[in-house]
């Protein structure tokens, strides 16, 4: 009798939760002596360096 295989099963990476799994992140940009903010730029999410998954320990 043969065995049985069972489906391999897909692993699947979480989302990073800073970046929500877009991989980018706003920023405030602020300017003059008293620092006010006048907008935001978007940059690459420092926890996951822009892959959008959870980094696994």
């Amino acid at each position: 009798m043969a065995a049985k295989k069972t489906p391999a099963r897909k692993l699947t990476a979480a989302k990073c939760k800073p970046c929500k799994g877009t991989g980018e992140v706003s920023r405030p940009v602020r300017v003059g002596r008293k620092h006010r903010v006048v907008g935001e730029q978007t940059g690459m999410c420092l926890a996951c360096f822009g892959s959008g998954e959870a980094p696994t320990n």
